[in-house]
């Protein structure tokens, strides 16, 4: 069963709960599919007067908040070992070179790393626990958390339902060239934080290489 029709099989207020609980497990580091549930969901609220578009993505941003907040205290207080341990149960997803890439994009952007991991799958995982094992100082960890959180939840949110209405009402009036227009500005939409964290994470490469070289 797909994720969204699984979800039209339970309460609203269910579907809140396990958007909250998914995104926040994978901002405490570990890896789900919280982008594709939330994505899900939202896609859902636009089909379906019963689901709050607005409960939905402050849900969805809380718990990006919260997990990522818990991620940084367990990563502050197990340190290294910690990372070496997930290492070890999670090769795919906290490998040696992953835990390296992302300890360069921290170590070079800092909190801005926080912030923009949040578009990015792989830093969206590692972004709490990292920030804690690095010892950032909370309060720039927390500003880049709470301010990434809001956009990225509520951005997804936002994009996804109005896409979702959008698309619903010119399909009936069988608009196929506005519903392709809809979904790419909804898509463009969506892209434009993701392409600045890749470009944050290409400039840390291109570094490494011309120190490298020298």
């Amino acid at each position: 069963m797909h994720v969204q029709e699984w979800l039209e099989t339970i309460p609203a207020v269910s579907i809140y709960a396990l958007v909250a609980l998914v995104i926040g497990l994978e901002s405490l580091g570990i890896p789900l599919p919280g982008e594709i549930v939330l994505v899900s969901a939202a896609l859902l609220a636009s089909q379906q007067g019963h689901i709050n578009p607005f409960v939905l993505g402050a849900c969805a941003s809380a718990g990006a908040i919260i997990g990522d907040s818990i991620g940084y205290a367990i990563g502050r207080k197990g340190g290294r070992p910690l990372l070496a341990w997930l290492g070890a149960r999670f090769p795919k997803h906290f490998g040696e070179g992953h835990i390296a890439t992302a300890e360069r994009s921290f170590e070079k952007w800092g909190m801005w790393a926080v912030f923009f991991g949040r578009f990015v799958a792989l830093l969206r995982i590692f972004a709490g626990p990292l920030a804690g094992v690095l010892r950032m100082p909370y309060w720039k960890f927390l500003i880049a958390n709470v301010l990434g959180g809001i956009i990225w939840a509520g951005g997804t949110t936002a994009v996804i339902y109005y896409v979702g209405v959008v698309a619903e009402s010119w399909l009936k009036r069988f608009s196929w060239l506005g519903l392709v227009l809809a979904v790419l500005i909804g898509l463009t939409s969506m892209l434009v934080l993701k392409r600045k964290a890749k470009k944050v994470q290409g400039a840390v490469r291109e570094a490494e290489t011309v120190a490298a070289a020298e």
